[in-house]
């Protein structure tokens, strides 16, 4: 396989899993609304007021989230550093709100930014938290997403086989979603490590599937 078609498929996986970030993040920016009510007017208002408070919190997690998001797309060191710091203080608000879902898109995508500046363990350490988020309320995407990300941390860290044991976890999830930009991203890093090891027939039956 020549040098410039395997660089061209390098950036091909990095830009979809930049954009799975961006898309899973942006999916869970959406509104939840909880009806109130109480058997007497004291009750009601308590509750009023906690619904309000728990509103006020969740629009401004919220915010910080889609803050975030812009700066991530820049794609800069100084506003990936950003970013962070949004999302960072919008976990804050979505532990506070006890909303699972929300936490652990929020961890996956500070865990991309430790890990695109270089702190790979940092980056492990917020992948590994969402991971056990995203498989404790059944989301499968996420779940997927982040096994994929775990992988490119650890063959970036030279720990090949790590890396080819975390995309062979994501593989058949992605796979069972009829995901075929998925599919073909885990392929394309299943098939560099491959090469990294050596193992070319191997390498390039897994760039043919989707090439």
């Amino acid at each position: 396989m020549k040098t410039d078609n395997k660089y061209q498929k390098i950036r091909f996986h990095q830009a979809l899993t930049k954009r799975a970030i961006v898309l899973f993040i942006s999916l869970f920016l959406l509104s939840e609304s909880s009806a109130v009510s109480a058997g007497n007017y004291g009750l009601k208002i308590v509750q009023n007021l906690e619904t309000t408070q728990q509103n006020n919190t969740r629009a401004e997690a919220k915010k910080l989230t889609d803050e975030g998001i812009q700066l991530f797309k820049q794609g800069t060191a100084e506003s990936l550093t950003k970013a962070r710091e949004k999302w960072q203080a919008a976990l804050v608000l979505w532990e506070k709100l006890g909303d699972k879902s929300q936490q652990a898109v929020t961890l996956l995508g500070i865990g991309r930014i430790y890990s695109d500046l270089g702190e790979k363990q940092k980056g492990l350490s917020y992948y590994n938290q969402a991971l056990s988020l995203f498989r404790a309320v059944g989301n499968r995407g996420g779940e997927a997403t982040t096994l994929n990300n775990i992988g490119l941390v650890y063959s970036d860290l030279g720990e090949k086989q790590k890396a080819l044991s975390f995309y062979n976890q994501a593989l058949p999830l992605i796979r069972a979603m009829g995901d075929k930009n998925g599919e073909a991203t885990t392929l394309n890093n299943i098939g560099l490590v491959y090469s990294a090891l050596g193992e070319k027939q191997k390498a390039l039956g897994c760039f043919c599937l989707f090439g």
